[in-house]
């Protein structure tokens, strides 16, 4: 399985160990590629005819454009511009903004607040909603904004965020991506 990065892998293991799930066992690999533009390499790899591996993938919308020419590229495309239903039948699916938004809006801002308040965090969030460029904004952005503020502040939420996620709300992209492998 493909992820852009580092808190998508930690997303995606943690859900599947909530969901009793053996990833490893299972031959599952979940591969952080360091960022959208980096899986062309990747399906060169993984994705040639030769090689018997099954591919899935999250990818952000920003990198949908990204994501489809190196589908297209490595020969996915059937000869046709893929559509987004077509990248979802070869396994790959979209997170709208991305996967701490998809978690945002799957848990609610007060439930993130209270992941943030349980890490001992709600006073720098609160600090930086004081911020004149994030003063106004809505509650979600903010949210997102703080997940990517800090070294492995992403990483770290992200596992927090799915364990605090009710099992009947898993965002979309996450519940296919695991149900594909």
């Amino acid at each position: 399985m493909l992820v852009e990065g580092e808190s998508d892998r930690m997303a995606v293991e943690t859900l599947a160990a909530r969901l009793g799930r053996n990833l490893e066992s299972e031959g599952v690999v979940v591969v952080p590629m360091g960022g959208a533009q980096a899986i062309g390499r990747f399906l060169t790899r993984f994705g040639s005819k030769e090689v018997k591996v099954k591919l899935a993938g999250l990818y952000d919308i920003g990198e949908e454009h990204v994501v489809r020419r190196a589908l297209q590229r490595a020969g996915f495309d059937s000869g046709f511009p893929l559509t987004r239903a077509d990248m979802e039948e070869l396994g790959f699916y979209v997170c709208v903004l991305d996967l701490e938004d998809e978690l945002i809006r799957a848990l609610g801002a007060a439930a993130v607040e209270a992941v943030i308040d349980a890490q001992g965090e709600l006073d720098s969030f609160r600090t930086l909603q004081k911020q004149p460029a994030w003063r106004g904004q809505r509650v979600e952005a903010q949210l997102r904004r703080f997940m990517g503020s800090g070294a492995t502040r992403k990483i770290r939420y992200a596992s927090l965020l799915v364990d605090a996620l009710d099992l009947a709300q898993v965002p979309r992209p996450l519940r296919l991506v695991l149900s594909r492998v």
